[in-house]
This record gives structure tokens, sequence and C-alpha cells, in this order.
């Protein structure tokens, strides 16, 4: 007779993302910054492509938004993720919880709620830490397309596998 006890679904996997509490929603960010990279939008095909030019108010070294409280109001082009934004902007990265969730995907195994350590963002190769060019701030916008990059939009080979 086996007398472990049996813990709850962790909430990701009972809650949509709509009956989550603030805290609870986020925490399922993982702090990669990847959606804090600066994104260009073909006008003729729509298409998305991601740059490694941070957005003004990314830090770079802590993968972290310099005014997270104040973000939407000093960079206006700033999305403040909603349930229906997760379902609908083409632009999260497939790596990204709220969006792996919102598929009714389990999140995997270097998310640090699974995890129980930040770092192991960094060492499945998710974190945009060490990879940014810029800031916004210090590139011509003209200079911004040579700065387009395909990592951020993919899974890293690191990250596909449990350690």
């Amino acid at each position: 007779m086996d007398d472990k006890p049996t813990l709850p679904e962790p909430f990701w996997r009972t809650k949509t993302l709509e009956a989550m509490t603030r805290d609870e929603w986020e925490s399922l960010c993982d702090g990669c910054g990847r959606c804090c990279l600066v994104k260009l939008e073909d006008e003729d095909t729509g298409r998305i492509h991601a740059t490694d030019i941070g957005c003004r108010l990314f830090d770079a070294g802590t993968c972290r938004c310099k005014d997270y409280p104040n973000r939407s109001t000093i960079v206006p082009d700033c999305v403040t993720l909603t349930p229906r934004d997760v379902r609908e902007l083409p632009w999260l990265p497939p790596t990204c919880a709220y969006r792996l969730v919102g598929e009714g995907r389990d999140l995997p195994w270097w998310h640090p709620l699974v995890s129980g350590d930040p770092e192991t963002v960094v060492a499945a190769g998710i974190s945009v830490r060490d990879r940014v060019y810029a800031s916004e701030d210090d590139v011509a916008d003209d200079d911004v397309p040579e700065r387009i990059v395909n990592w951020p939009l993919r899974w890293p080979r690191a990250a596909r596998h449990a350690k």
C-alpha cells in the first residue's frame, strides 16, 4: 500500500488563463525576455520578424522591465497581456508559458514553476540574457531591420528535452 500523499495538481493544469489569480498569472512569466525584444511586421505579408534589440525599458542583464508597473505609459506600444491576447497575438514566442497554457499544454522542465530555479530558463537557452545587441534607444531606426534574428521565435535545442 502506498502511503504517499497525493499532491494537488499545479494551478496551470487545472485553471484556465481567465480563472487565474493575478499572482498566478504573473508567475507564468518565466522571465526569458523574448517578448521584450523589438519586433517588425512585414507590411506586405504581415509576417512578424524578431530582432535582438531590447525595448527601452528592458534590462538585458536581469531580463526584467526597469519600470514594470508603468511600462504601458512609458512605452505606449507595450502590450499588457490578457488571456485573449495570448490566444491572438502571432508574435508570442512558441516557448511562452502563457501561450503554452492557453493552448492546453503543460509547462516545460525549464520553467521556474516546474524546476524551482529561475536559472533553468538560461540553461535551456530560452532566456535572452547575453543575446541582446542593444536597447532600441541606441539603434537608429534604419538599422533595426539589420538586427532581425530567428532564434526568439524558435525552440532552442537545449529546451526540447527534460534534463
